[in-house]
């Protein structure tokens, strides 16, 4: 018995002592931790229970030359609720807990209103002091939140927590959304495009700091100290863009694009003095059919601009001293071959024509025989004359995206022996739209190609920050004198030309007309005729005899029959110019007359010394391209006449359209030709067709009207 107490006895000292050593190891540690970690462990855990963080700056605002909203950043609200606040009591809790849980689900209609209320008492009795009750309210919803039950009573005794945040808007939701900008969301990182990304730095201002507490849950409060740094917003964006101009343009492209089920189109407005962009426009079809701003076509897609390249293939002859304008270029059956391909006319033109009607038609076959009959020898002195204009230089614009012009020289390895003669008509070179209206606006600026500018003024709290003045990329793209004829040839377009649509009486357009096949990959131009597709464009600037605004409209892959630019875009160039003229009040709009020579009188083709002798007695300065000329065409502006070389060639048949009855006459009979008149006025028909061979003695019948001959 006693061995078994003795034992009993033996045991229990044993776990008592142990005890013991195992408490005196827990006090050694407990000392040991307050006197070498102590400083160490509470930073750790004051870090786990405060922490700054980053508070993001205001954006700052994207305007319209008037300073409209274009792009803004509005505030929406996260709701929270210290549901286990003390000041708070049970019976107010109890008493309110169903209206507020109604009220929540009838604004938001996202939960039952048992569902609120379950959410409601269990976070009350856990005492969560930052349950979450709604996110992306706006400001009138965050109105009526504050009048609910409980919550009406504040930020303490009603437990209601809100914190702000800020989104993007764009008020005038898809107008020039695609050069405005907005957030890439496909991107994995917070990435801009548009304006918003080339000026992100400057409108995403500087973030603040803020210190949080952790109060249990995963929640975090602010806590207002000094230490606090607010943060700066950012600056405001002055764009060029003119909202009522950007909307007009727009809804004039949406109406062609609808109407000829295209795929995608673009219209730019510059000002020719100062390059600024009055309106760009990119619509494209969409996911669901309809036209949206999906990519920024006019300053990124970089294609074979088509016949209005021709325009820089003139500039260059003629600066060169290679092409004169009444100078005859025979047009044979309307198709020329250029070591084995064949190039030929949209509408097939034959017999001959002067050099400024191959422009004005837009011959692609008397346009090539200019240029390779004059750079054959030396196609590298034509492409040193492109070159020389800066068309080749990417623009370094104010926004992403430029796509780059592609024009070869001789040494590139994709240099052919068919090149020059493609490249002259548009075909081979790659240019986007906002190039191509670089270089006409050139031409209406008198020579100065001046950049395209989206920007003009950076803005903090309405006090200038930066300015940006119009930059000249090429002070003199060629001569005075190229210019000159350049900008008459452009005049003849729309007088007579490609694109006599856009005339009017009450101011002058000058432009030209572009029909650009495109290549279908791997499959070429014409895998079939399914396969065929087009882009119609017209570029030009107005008014002609001062020039305002420069414009181009394209129109991509229309698919309703019609697709010469002529009819596709110059409507949509139309209907804009009309409005934007309309409204240019420094100019004196007189009221329209049903006349074609509006401001000067009109006068037929004919003898040219005859032309000119009777307008210098009319005191109307008239000025012959072709002193030497016989016979000429008169093209008026608002101030003056030119005197274009009429068609009239040894051994081929004259082009008298357009000539007074007395002297047509006199010039078939001159040549020994019988003629035969048929009606009265001048002449608007001949039996035989302007560059063909004849014998002495044929007969001409000439169809007359248009008035008294």
């Amino acid at each position: 018995m006693k061995d078994i107490r003795k034992d009993i006895l033996l045991r229990v000292y044993l776990v008592y002592f142990g005890i013991l050593l195992f408490g005196a190891a827990i006090l050694a540690k407990a000392i040991y931790i307050q006197s070498t970690e102590s400083k160490e462990l509470l930073e750790k855990a004051r870090k786990q229970e405060m922490k700054f963080v980053t508070v993001e700056a205001i954006r700052g605002n994207i305007c319209s030359d008037d300073g409209t909203l274009l792009a803004t950043s509005i505030p929406i609200f996260d709701v929270y609720m210290d549901v286990g606040s003390d000041l708070i009591t049970d019976e107010l809790f109890q008493k309110e807990v169903d209206s507020l849980s109604l009220n929540l689900s009838q604004l938001f209609k996202d939960k039952k209103p048992s569902d609120y209320k379950n959410i409601l008492w269990e976070g009350r009795r856990n005492g969560v002091g930052y349950l979450p009750i709604h996110s992306n309210l706006t400001y009138p919803e965050l109105k009526q939140i504050r009048k609910f039950p409980i919550f009406k009573l504040g930020k303490y005794k009603g437990g209601l927590i809100v914190e702000p945040q800020y989104q993007r808007e764009l008020p005038f939701k898809g107008l020039a959304r695609r050069t405005i900008g907005y957030e890439n969301a496909e991107a994995a990182e917070k990435v801009y495009v548009g304006l918003e990304g080339s000026f992100s730095k400057n409108l995403q201002g500087t973030g603040g700091k803020r210190l949080m507490r952790r109060i249990g849950n995963a929640a975090w409060m602010q806590v207002d100290t000094e230490n606090d740094v607010e943060p700066q917003n950012g600056d405001d964006i002055i764009t060029t863009l003119d909202i009522n101009l950007q909307d007009l343009a727009e809804s004039a492209l949406r109406k062609e694009l609808i109407a000829d089920s295209a795929d995608h189109g673009c219209v730019i407005v510059m000002e020719v003095r100062t390059g600024y962009i009055k309106a760009i426009v990119n619509l494209g079809k969409g996911p669901k059919g309809g036209y949206e701003e999906r990519f920024n076509y006019a300053i990124g897609e970089s294609s074979e601009p088509g016949s209005t390249f021709k325009l820089a293939s003139f500039l260059v002859g003629m600066e060169d001293g290679k092409i004169n304008l009444d100078q005859p270029v025979s047009l044979g059956n309307g198709s020329v071959n250029y070591h084995g391909r064949s190039m030929t006319d949209a509408h097939r033109m034959t017999g001959t024509l002067l050099a400024h009607e191959v422009f004005e038609k837009s011959s692609n076959v008397g346009t090539s025989k200019l240029i390779y009959g004059a750079y054959a020898d030396d196609p590298q002195k034509y492409i040193d004359g492109l070159y020389r204009m800066s068309i080749n230089l990417p623009q370094q614009l104010q926004i992403g995206g430029e796509g780059r012009p592609y024009i070869k020289n001789t040494k590139s390895k994709w240099w052919s022996a068919v090149s020059l003669p493609w490249m002259s008509i548009g075909y081979e070179v790659s240019l986007t739209p906002l190039q191509i209206v670089s270089l006409y606006n050139a031409v209406a600026n008198n020579g100065v190609m001046v950049k395209p500018l989206f920007v003009k003024e950076i803005r903090k709290n309405g006090q200038l920050v930066q300015s940006f003045p119009p930059v000249v990329i090429n002070p003199r793209i060629c001569s005075p004198a190229t210019i000159r004829k350049a900008q008459l040839l452009l005049e003849a377009v729309v007088q007579r030309g490609t694109a006599t649509s856009l005339k009017n009486p009450v101011y002058r357009i000058a432009g030209k007309t572009g029909t650009a096949q495109l290549a279908l990959n791997n499959k070429g131009y014409a895998a079939g005729t399914k396969n065929v597709r087009y882009k119609g464009s017209f570029v030009g600037y107005f008014p002609a005899d001062n020039p305002r605004y420069s414009m181009i409209v394209v129109i991509n892959n229309p698919s309703k029959g019609k697709y010469y630019g002529g009819a596709v875009a110059a409507p949509v160039f139309k209907e804009i110019a009309d409005r934007v003229y309309a409204d240019l009040h420094d100019i004196d709009n007189p009221p329209p007359k049903d006349t074609t020579g509006y401001f000067i009188p009109q006068a037929y083709a004919g003898i040219q010394k005859d032309i000119e002798d009777t307008y210098f007695w009319l005191n109307i300065p008239a000025k012959p391209v072709n002193p030497k000329a016989e016979w000429a065409v008169p093209v008026s502006n608002s101030s003056s006449v030119m005197l274009m070389p009429s068609n009239h060639f040894n051994g081929t048949m004259p082009d008298v359209t357009g000539m007074g009855v007395k002297d047509a006459v006199f010039l078939l009979e001159q040549m020994g030709l019988k003629v035969v008149l048929n009606g009265k006025g001048y002449v608007i028909r001949q039996s035989v067709a302007p560059g063909r061979m004849y014998m002495k003695g044929t007969f001409v019948t000439l169809d007359l009207g248009g008035g008294k001959g």
